[in-house]
C-alpha cells in the first residue's frame, strides 16, 4: 500500500473534490450516521487544512496508519471511498429479508408474548440469535420498542396551525407573542435519606422512598423574542387563578408601548384547557382588546412553546431537588425563574405549517390487522 508523506512530519494538505466538503460537513453532524463514518469524514476534513497525520490520529482518536489508509482511499476514490470494503468470508447464507418478514408477523399465542426477541425468533426458525439481531439491524427493526400517537380531531387543525406556525415565523409588528400555559401537580419530594452527592467515579445517589408534602402549580408567560419569563406558583389551577395570572401578564406589559405610544398587542398562544375558555376569563379579554388569543389546535399542545421551558424547569430545578414543604418547592422554583430571566434567550420556531401538517396526516398501511 502506497501511504502519502511521512507520518514524523506533514503531509501536504488533501485536496477536496468540488461539493465534497458541505457533506462531509454533514456527516461529522448528523445523529444518524455511525461514529466510524464520522470519523472517517473528520479525518479527511483535518487532511484537507494541512494537519500532520500525527496531530489528526491525536484529534480523532486513532492510529497514524488509520489516518494514512482513509486519505489514499478518499484520494483514490472520493466519497466512495470511504466506504466500508467488501468483507471477505464465505459468502451470506440466511436471507435476512425472510427474517424480517417473520419478524413482521405476530408470535405464535402458545409463546404468550407480545413482540419477538432474537432468542425467541431465532429458535422458531432455528438459526443463531446473532443472525437475527444481524437482520434486525441492517433493516432498522426494532420490536422491543413501542410509541404512542395520537392525532388531533380538530376540524380548525389547519387554520390553527397555519396560524400558530405564522405567528411564530413571521410575528406581527408592534406586538409581543406570549406562549401561556400552566404546569400542574408539581410534587414537593423530600427523600428519605439525604442525597449522596456526586464523587469522582460516581454519580449522584438518591433513596427510592420518599415523603410528600404537596403540590403547586406554576403559571408562565413566554416572551419568545427575548426568553424573558413572567410566572406565578399558585395551590389550585382553575380558572380563577389563570384570570389572576391574565391580570399579572396586563400588569407586567401594562408600560410597554409603540414609537406612537401606542400600547403593544400581546398575542398569547394557549392550548384548550377548559379555564382558558371560562365565561370569566372570555369577559375579562373581551374588556381587554390588547390580548390576542390563538388557541394551539386539540391534542396539540406541543405547539405551544412554553412546553420546552416547563421540560427546562423540570430537569433542572425540579426532578432531582429535595423540596421540606410547598413553601421550600416554590421558594426554589422561584429562584430558578430569576436565574432564568438573567441568562434568557430567544426561542425560535422553524417548521413551517405545510412541513408540521405533512407530519400531523394519518399515515396509511399495508397491514391488514389495522
Amino acid at each position: 500500500m502506497k501511504f502519502l508523506g511521512m507520518a514524523n512530519r506533514p503531509a501536504p494538505a488533501l485536496v477536496l473534490r468540488p461539493g465534497d466538503r458541505e457533506e462531509l460537513q454533514r456527516l461529522t453532524r448528523a445523529s444518524t450516521v455511525s461514529a466510524a463514518w464520522a470519523k472517517r469524514a473528520r479525518i479527511v476534513l483535518l487532511a484537507a487544512e494541512g494537519t500532520a497525520n500525527t496531530r489528526i490520529a491525536e484529534l480523532v482518536d486513532a492510529t497514524v496508519t488509520t489516518v494514512l489508509l482513509w486519505r489514499e482511499r478518499y484520494q483514490a476514490k472520493g466519497l466512495p471511498g470511504l466506504e466500508d470494503a467488501p468483507r471477505s468470508g464465505r459468502p451470506k447464507v440466511l436471507d435476512d429479508r425472510m427474517i424480517v418478514t417473520a419478524t413482521l408477523k405476530p408470535p405464535p399465542k402458545k409463546l404468550g408474548v407480545t413482540h419477538w426477541s432474537t432468542r425467541l425468533l431465532a429458535g422458531q426458525l432455528r438459526i443463531s440469535n446473532t443472525a437475527v439481531a444481524r437482520a434486525w439491524q441492517a433493516y432498522g427493526i426494532k420490536p422491543w420498542r413501542a410509541e404512542s400517537f395520537r392525532f388531533s380531531t380538530d376540524p380548525e387543525l389547519v387554520g390553527k396551525v397555519t396560524d400558530i406556525c405564522g405567528l411564530y415565523l413571521a410575528p406581527p409588528e408592534n406586538a409581543i407573542v406570549l406562549c401561556v400555559d400552566e404546569k400542574s401537580q408539581i410534587q414537593a419530594l423530600d427523600r428519605t435519606v439525604p442525597i449522596l452527592p456526586m464523587q469522582e467515579g460516581r454519580i449522584e445517589r438518591r433513596s427510592h422512598d420518599y415523603y410528600r408534602h404537596g403540590t403547586t402549580t406554576l403559571f408562565a408567560a413566554l416572551d419568545i423574542a427575548t426568553g424573558q419569563v413572567t410566572a406565578a406558583l399558585k395551590p389550585r389551577h382553575r380558572h380563577q387563578e389563570f384570570l389572576a395570572f391574565l391580570k399579572q401578564i396586563e400588569r407586567t406589559y401594562r408600560h410597554v408601548i409603540d414609537d406612537a405610544g401606542v400600547p403593544v398587542e400581546l398575542h398569547l398562544v394557549m392550548d384548550n384547557y377548559a379555564a382558558h375558555k371560562h365565561a370569566n376569563v372570555k369577559a375579562w379579554l373581551a374588556q381587554h382588546r390588547r390580548f390576542v388569543v390563538h388557541f394551539t389546535p386539540t391534542h396539540a399542545s406541543w405547539m405551544n412553546l412554553v412546553e420546552v421551558w416547563f421540560g427546562i424547569v423540570e430537569r433542572q430545578a425540579i426532578r432531582r431537588g429535595v423540596f421540606k414543604s410547598v413553601k421550600d418547592l416554590n421558594t426554589k422554583i422561584r429562584a430558578f425563574i430569576d436565574g432564568w430571566n438573567d441568562r434568557s434567550h430567544p426561542f425560535v420556531w422553524t417548521k413551517t405549517a405545510e412541513q408540521v401538517l405533512a407530519k400531523a396526516n394519518r399515515p396509511t398501511t399495508s397491514n391488514s390487522r389495522h
